[in-house]
Protein backbone atom coordinates (compact mmCIF):
# COMPACT_ATOMS: atom_id res chain seq x y z
CA UNK A 1 0.00 0.00 0.00
CA UNK A 2 1.49 3.23 -1.21
CA UNK A 3 1.64 6.52 1.16
CA UNK A 4 -1.29 8.38 -0.18
CA UNK A 5 -3.81 5.36 -0.05
CA UNK A 6 -2.56 4.55 3.82
CA UNK A 7 -2.99 8.62 4.51
CA UNK A 8 -6.27 8.44 2.98
CA UNK A 9 -7.18 5.40 4.80
CA UNK A 10 -6.03 6.95 8.88
CA UNK A 11 -8.15 10.13 7.74
CA UNK A 12 -11.42 8.00 6.00
CA UNK A 13 -11.02 6.52 9.97
CA UNK A 14 -10.49 9.33 11.71
CA UNK A 15 -13.60 11.15 10.15
CA UNK A 16 -15.73 8.29 10.74
CA UNK A 17 -15.11 8.19 14.04
CA UNK A 18 -15.37 12.25 14.71
CA UNK A 19 -18.83 11.46 12.84
CA UNK A 20 -19.69 8.87 15.26
CA UNK A 21 -18.75 10.55 18.35
CA UNK A 22 -20.82 13.88 17.28
CA UNK A 23 -23.44 11.85 16.59
CA UNK A 24 -23.83 10.34 19.73
CA UNK A 25 -23.24 13.75 21.40
CA UNK A 26 -25.97 14.93 19.33
CA UNK A 27 -28.27 12.17 20.08
CA UNK A 28 -27.49 12.27 24.00
CA UNK A 29 -26.44 15.48 25.45
CA UNK A 30 -26.64 17.84 22.78
CA UNK A 31 -30.69 18.52 23.54
CA UNK A 32 -30.12 19.39 27.13
CA UNK A 33 -27.13 21.49 26.51
CA UNK A 34 -29.37 23.83 24.15
CA UNK A 35 -31.68 24.08 26.37
CA UNK A 36 -29.50 25.41 29.26
CA UNK A 37 -28.09 27.76 26.69
CA UNK A 38 -31.88 29.30 26.06
CA UNK A 39 -32.48 28.27 22.84
CA UNK A 40 -36.30 27.59 22.16
CA UNK A 41 -37.45 24.16 20.72
CA UNK A 42 -37.76 25.18 17.47
CA UNK A 43 -33.99 26.08 17.44
CA UNK A 44 -33.21 22.67 19.20
CA UNK A 45 -34.99 20.83 16.59
CA UNK A 46 -32.96 22.88 13.73
CA UNK A 47 -29.85 22.24 15.63
CA UNK A 48 -30.32 18.38 15.82
CA UNK A 49 -31.34 18.22 12.49
CA UNK A 50 -28.24 20.53 11.21
CA UNK A 51 -25.81 17.76 13.20
CA UNK A 52 -27.83 14.48 11.78
CA UNK A 53 -27.46 16.24 8.34
CA UNK A 54 -23.62 16.90 9.09
CA UNK A 55 -22.47 13.75 10.70
CA UNK A 56 -24.13 11.69 8.09
CA UNK A 57 -22.74 13.36 5.19
CA UNK A 58 -19.49 13.45 7.02
CA UNK A 59 -19.95 9.27 7.29
CA UNK A 60 -20.58 8.65 3.78
CA UNK A 61 -17.80 10.44 2.47
CA UNK A 62 -15.72 8.66 5.36
CA UNK A 63 -16.53 5.32 3.49
CA UNK A 64 -16.09 6.41 0.12
CA UNK A 65 -12.60 7.82 0.53
CA UNK A 66 -11.55 4.48 2.67
CA UNK A 67 -13.12 2.59 -0.82
CA UNK A 68 -10.99 4.72 -2.81
CA UNK A 69 -7.62 3.95 -0.72
CA UNK A 70 -8.54 0.47 0.63
CA UNK A 71 -9.17 -0.31 -3.37
CA UNK A 72 -5.77 1.37 -4.16
CA UNK A 73 -7.79 3.00 -6.89
CA UNK A 74 -6.32 6.08 -5.66
CA UNK A 75 -2.83 5.17 -6.52
CA UNK A 76 -4.12 4.42 -10.40
CA UNK A 77 -5.76 7.13 -10.43
CA UNK A 78 -5.26 11.13 -9.94
CA UNK A 79 -8.98 11.87 -10.87
CA UNK A 80 -9.98 9.50 -7.94
CA UNK A 81 -6.78 10.59 -5.48
CA UNK A 82 -8.63 14.40 -6.51
CA UNK A 83 -12.28 12.81 -5.99
CA UNK A 84 -10.99 11.84 -2.38
CA UNK A 85 -9.21 15.27 -1.37
CA UNK A 86 -12.45 17.32 -2.62
CA UNK A 87 -13.93 14.83 -0.59
CA UNK A 88 -12.23 15.30 2.55
CA UNK A 89 -12.35 19.07 1.86
CA UNK A 90 -16.06 19.05 1.38
CA UNK A 91 -16.03 17.55 4.98
CA UNK A 92 -14.42 20.42 6.62
CA UNK A 93 -16.50 22.93 4.87
CA UNK A 94 -20.17 21.12 4.51
CA UNK A 95 -20.28 19.26 7.86
CA UNK A 96 -17.73 21.34 9.74
CA UNK A 97 -19.71 24.72 8.85
CA UNK A 98 -22.69 22.35 10.32
CA UNK A 99 -21.28 21.55 13.17
CA UNK A 100 -19.79 25.53 13.88
CA UNK A 101 -23.33 26.56 13.55
CA UNK A 102 -25.02 23.86 16.17
CA UNK A 103 -22.30 24.10 18.85
CA UNK A 104 -21.19 27.41 18.64
CA UNK A 105 -24.15 29.17 16.97
CA UNK A 106 -22.08 31.17 14.50
CA UNK A 107 -20.16 30.25 11.19
CA UNK A 108 -17.00 31.92 9.74
CA UNK A 109 -19.21 32.58 6.63
CA UNK A 110 -22.35 31.28 5.43
CA UNK A 111 -21.46 30.92 1.92
CA UNK A 112 -18.65 27.57 3.92
CA UNK A 113 -21.58 24.79 3.95
CA UNK A 114 -22.73 25.24 0.44
CA UNK A 115 -18.81 25.75 -0.82
CA UNK A 116 -18.32 22.27 0.96
CA UNK A 117 -21.02 20.47 -0.35
CA UNK A 118 -19.86 21.66 -3.87
CA UNK A 119 -16.99 20.28 -3.12
CA UNK A 120 -18.89 16.60 -2.28
CA UNK A 121 -20.56 16.74 -5.76
CA UNK A 122 -17.15 17.85 -7.50
CA UNK A 123 -15.57 15.19 -6.04
CA UNK A 124 -18.28 12.56 -7.09
CA UNK A 125 -18.16 14.10 -10.62
CA UNK A 126 -14.10 13.33 -10.22
CA UNK A 127 -14.85 9.84 -9.58
CA UNK A 128 -17.07 9.47 -12.58
CA UNK A 129 -14.63 11.23 -14.42
CA UNK A 130 -12.00 8.61 -13.81
CA UNK A 131 -13.74 5.76 -14.22
CA UNK A 132 -14.66 6.63 -18.01
CA UNK A 133 -11.12 7.14 -18.24
CA UNK A 134 -10.07 4.52 -17.56
CA UNK A 135 -12.94 2.54 -19.31
CA UNK A 136 -10.51 4.28 -22.51
CA UNK A 137 -7.24 2.98 -21.38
Amino acid sequence: MNNSARTLIILAAISGAISVAIGALGAHSLPKRLEAQGFNQEQIDKKLHQCELATRYQMFHALGILVLAATQYVSRSRLAKVSAVLMLLGTVGFSGGLYSMVFADEIIHWSIVPIGGMLFILGWICLAASALARIND
